[in-house]
């Protein structure tokens, strides 16, 4: 089976590392206020990837938290993938070149799927499409405007094109800690090639044992934000799971 990451997740508002719930920005928990600090003490605890969001980037369309993610690149040696307001080449360009493993783009390919076709050829291995979705249906402007496109006919327009993953979040799951979607997220990946990652609602440990499944074996990872803040998911175990799934000691 090939190895599964868990992405542990910092989530940037006002310079500070918090957690929303259901994607309500006036419903930020601030769990750190050093951003840099929490992506050293991930990396110490074994996680070998960082997922970060510009959390007013996304609802404001553009970096907003720029001098927190460059803390968070210089603190950890882990690969990064960033997500929040990433709207044109130059953006991306600018993010890549100081260190970024990954960019995600969401809304922009929503609107404009020929630009992260663009970006994928510009910048290949290094763009991923986070889907975000409600009710099936999916969800741009951070989460505050919903759209009438489904989940796998937005994925399907990226087949062929280079995208290094799909990071799928099924909003009515985030932060609320009651399990990941498991049905729909393994629906998307086994409607597409593109690796899909799971978002949104991790809230334990059988979340992290369920990813080993049979039935799962398309999925890239996960991403855990709340559980580990709330120490809900042991990063010890967590990362044991994985690594005895994978064959890994």
């Amino acid at each position: 089976m090939t190895h599964k990451i868990l992405f542990p997740a910092i989530d940037l508002k006002d310079g500070q590392c918090v957690r929303l719930k259901l994607g309500e920005m006036d419903s930020a928990t601030v769990y750190n206020d050093d951003p840099a600090a929490q992506a050293r003490a991930f990396e110490e605890q074994g996680f070998d990837w960082l997922h970060v969001v510009d959390l007013n980037g996304a609802f404001e369309g553009e970096s907003v938290n720029g001098a927190a993610v460059e803390a968070i690149l210089s603190a950890t040696n882990n690969p990064v993938q960033l997500g929040g307001g990433i709207r044109t080449l130059a953006h991306m360009e600018s993010w890549l070149n100081k260190g970024l493993a990954r960019v995600i783009l969401g809304t922009v390919a929503v609107r404009d799927p020929d630009l992260v076709k663009e970006a994928c050829r510009a910048f290949p291995g290094k763009i991923a499409v986070g889907i975000d979705a409600k009710g099936g249906k999916v969800a741009v402007e951070g989460w505050a405007e919903a759209s009438e496109l489904g989940v796998i006919e937005l994925a399907r327009r990226f087949e062929g094109a280079g995208v290094a993953a799909i990071i799928y979040t099924d909003i009515d799951r985030d932060g609320v800690l009651t399990g990941i979607n498991w049905e729909s997220t393994i629906d998307l990946a086994n409607a597409v090639s593109i690796p899909v990652i799971a978002s949104g609602g991790l809230a334990s440990l059988a979340d992290v044992v369920r990813m080993t499944m049979p039935d799962a074996e398309r999925l890239e990872g996960a991403i855990s934000g709340r559980a580990l803040y709330d120490g809900r998911l042991d990063p010890t175990e967590a990362l044991k799971v994985l690594n005895s799934a994978s064959g890994q000691a």
